[in-house]
């Protein structure tokens, strides 16, 4: 299998080199990562600014490539410029802090698969429910290459991904996995406004996330249960039914 590997938290982060060592067991794997922390950057694309790439070394040997830009920016350069073959599968990850919920509308993470998918590969994200960047990484990068061995042989519409995550918890804690939807959490967020040494305002993004409690299929439902999250999926916006509502008054 030959696997292209991404992320947002930057090529030299520990969830990047823990799925790589786990995912090396399965084929040939390219690393084509930010170089540098790119969280929440949604699917942007840089477009005013040229892209470079670097070779990445760790612990004295290759690792991949380091790139200026977005997550999704490294996937469509891997795919359309770097690599010499379609890869079998991408995997983005391990990010730190969970991607489920509305928060896969915001990750670089589950951009950078999605871009992949949209580019006609299988693909799949993975996060880690704790911002701590020294957590410990291999039971998510364990969980990844189980899943990641199975989707070859999976029926996966073109239009899907996977959007996994991982409880963040010892691995003889972790209960099994369970295949659900988005919950309906959200975020209630605020700037706080601060100055700098000069006297000037500046801003400072500040949220509070609310899982709704009453939702025991979901995936942040499953993550506090102690299991792991897979939820297929889609990026089909249209709103298909108010199409057809819509349609008598402007037609």
């Amino acid at each position: 299998m030959r696997i292209l590997v991404t992320n947002d938290d930057g090529i030299d982060s520990e969830g990047i080199y823990a799925l790589v060592r786990e995912l090396r067991a399965l084929g040939e794997v390219t690393v084509v990562a930010p170089d540098r922390q790119q969280s929440a950057v949604g699917h942007a694309l840089t477009v005013s600014s040229p892209l470079r790439i670097t070779p990445f070394h760790r612990d004295g040997s290759m690792f991949g490539f380091a790139v200026n830009g977005t997550p999704a920016d490294c996937v469509k350069l891997a795919l359309t410029t770097l690599l010499d073959f379609k890869p079998d599968l991408i995997v983005s990850g391990i990010n730190h802090g969970a991607n489920t919920a509305v928060n896969v509308v915001y990750s670089g993470t589950v951009s950078a698969a999605t871009e992949g998918m949209i580019m006609g590969c299988r693909a799949m994200a993975v996060s880690l429910t704790t911002f701590d960047p020294a957590a410990d990484c291999r039971a998510a990068a364990s969980f990844a290459a189980r899943i990641a061995r199975r989707i070859p042989s999976m029926d996966l519409p073109g239009d899907t991904m996977l959007n996994v995550n991982v409880p963040d918890l010892p691995r003889e804690r972790i209960l099994g996995v369970k295949v659900v939807p988005l919950s309906t959490g959200y975020w209630d967020d605020r700037y706080d406004k601060r100055q700098d040494p000069m006297g000037r305002d500046y801003y400072w993004l500040h949220g509070v996330y609310h899982s709704p409690g009453d939702d025991q299929e979901s995936d942040d439902a499953a993550l506090q249960q102690g299991y792991v999250s897979i939820t297929p999926i889609k990026f089909q916006l249209t709103n298909r039914e108010w199409v057809a509502r819509l349609k008598p008054l402007f037609d």
